[in-house]
């Protein structure tokens, strides 16, 4: 999870980024922050909160520049503490320097321990220190951005998607696997990355592509540069980031995600259909999977769950009983919807199961008679060791139990979790360029105690000043 930008804008970019983190909030709800550079230093202003209550008209005045990074932050390495709010500041060789990061390395502790044996302090706990300090040690050595990208790049192991800001330009890069998104735009009054094409349609921009795995772009207030810097055999999306992490509207990967969404409803119905009164989504992650079974299964769209839209997401909330709490003031059932009826409940994953039971006992309350869930992923059988924050296999309520078993332990009437061959069609990459590690255990890069699928990298220096008029936007 988390949410990135780096923009650069002529007009200034407090503003611009504002309004892109606010269409990034649904990645991380914690903290946000952004940084510039006015041309001379940098400012910044962060804290715990949601955008709207970290930034306001005063404070977004105090952030002059026409070059700046911002960041919305889900925890995954690191505690929940002030100092872990990013982006993180530093001077280096006379220069301010920014960074931003969305994923998560497997190797920190390894390259913590490292410098820490070669005398370097660390200010915080998360893996995007670790990040700045290896750009940090080249930049030292050679000066060069490029150099000091290529060498971070052959050292952590991960996800990773970063933008910074350094002596007058934003960089953003992506990690050789692409398992993290990151796009690239254009506005009317410069450039943008960004993890989500959302956050361009929020600027009235134009999604140019997607940042290509292993990629470094280079925006100035001149040009546009890229970097190829790795070249992989095959790549890693992140199959989550289809199911749940996205907003509905983005486009990742050259894929539009509430078409993905809305394939694997009609695919819910083909695999398992049943006799039902209507068709109900839990808001809002189960709307699109709703809307697609409808269409196929020719039973009325009913909403029958009102979410409350001053509520954040609870699956990316800290604690299990945080989540647990949410669920009965997040959503209520409209009982003449549900009244001696039965409904085919449509959600997009079931992780621990205690939100799906919650629901499903809110629902056979207000007076529905059967409960047919269907879920928009494969089940949920192994921990993510890349950038999202899901427990342990003991916790997981579909590791090491039957579909028939779930379905007894979150009391629906019956259960069927969309195939992962359905899935990955509804996706449309080919499955060995997706990351499945959560639904099939085996990981894109190597994890200690878990099985790999090996894939080699191979580092490149091939720059190029990009023509963005000869781009198309999607596929």
């Amino acid at each position: 999870m988390c949410g990135i930008v780096g923009i650069v804008d002529v007009g200034g970019v407090s503003l611009p980024l504002y309004y892109a983190l606010y269409a990034l909030q649904h990645r991380g709800q914690e903290s946000a922050g952004i940084s510039v550079f006015d041309g001379d230093q940098l400012h910044k202003h962060k804290a715990q909160g949601l955008v709207a209550e970290v930034f306001d008209t005063k404070i977004l005045n105090t952030l002059t520049g026409k070059i700046g990074v911002g960041h919305v932050r889900y925890p995954t390495t690191g505690a929940n503490t002030p100092e872990n709010i990013q982006p993180f500041n530093f001077q280096f060789m006379g220069k301010g320097f920014a960074i931003a990061h969305n994923g998560n390395l497997v190797n920190t502790r390894e390259l913590r321990e490292s410098f820490e044996k070669a005398g370097h302090f660390f200010c915080t706990t998360t893996d995007t220190e670790v990040i700045a300090a290896l750009i940090a040690d080249e930049l030292r050595r050679s000066g060069s951005i490029e150099d000091a990208v290529r060498l971070c790049m052959t050292r952590i192991r991960g996800s990773y998607s970063v933008v910074m800001a350094y002596d007058g330009a934003v960089y953003g890069f992506r990690d050789p696997l692409g398992i993290k998104p990151l796009c690239l735009g254009k506005t009317p009054g410069g450039h943008i990355i960004a993890s989500e094409s959302v956050a361009i349609d929020a600027l009235s921009g134009s999604l140019v592509r997607d940042v290509r795995p292993g990629e470094l772009i280079t925006i100035d207030l001149e040009e546009v540069r890229s970097t190829q810097i790795t070249k992989v055999d095959r790549k890693a999306h992140c199959i989550f980031e289809y199911v749940y992490f996205a907003r509905a509207d983005s486009v990742i990967d050259g894929v539009l995600v509430y078409d993905v969404r809305r394939m694997i409803g009609q695919k819910l119905h083909e695999e398992a259909p049943v006799r039902a009164d209507a068709v109900c989504p839990v808001p809002d992650s189960g709307t699109a999977y709703a809307v697609g079974h409808a269409e196929v299964s020719e039973l009325p769209f009913v909403e029958s769950l009102i979410k409350n839209r001053y509520m954040g997401r609870t699956f990316i909330m800290p604690t299990q009983a945080a989540r647990e709490q949410a669920v009965r003031i997040k959503m209520n059932p409209i009982r003449k919807h549900l009244q001696d009826r039965s409904i085919v409940l449509i959600d997009d994953s079931i992780v621990r199961g205690t939100t799906s039971r919650r629901i499903i006992q809110m629902i056979r309350d207000a007076g529905a008679r059967e409960i047919h869930m269907r879920i928009g992923s494969p089940p949920i059988q192994a921990p993510c060791y890349l950038g999202v924050d899901m427990p342990t296999r003991t916790e997981l309520i579909a590791s090491g139990q039957e579909e028939d078993q779930v379905c007894a332990s979150i009391t629906a009437t019956s259960l069927h979790y969309v195939s992962l061959e359905a899935l990955v069609a509804a996706i449309g990459h080919d499955f060995e360029n997706l990351c499945t590690g959560c639904l099939t255990g085996c990981y894109p890069l190597p994890i200690d105690g878990e099985d790999a699928r090996s894939r080699d990298i191979e580092f490149l220096d091939v720059t190029v000043q990009l023509n963005l008029d000869t781009f198309s936007t999607t596929k």
